[in-house]
């Protein structure tokens, strides 16, 4: 379970970082989240 949380934070640090816009971090948030739920169901 640590090791999912861990790159779930990892990925949206990745993901938010490579964003040039408030739009472009919206639509990485919303993909983190549904990784995140895959991963957990």
């Amino acid at each position: 379970m640590g090791k999912i949380i861990t790159s779930i934070i990892l990925s949206a640090a990745l993901l938010l970082g490579a964003c040039n816009t408030v739009q472009g971090v919206g639509d990485d948030i919303k993909s983190v989240g549904k990784a995140g739920e895959r991963a957990i169901d």
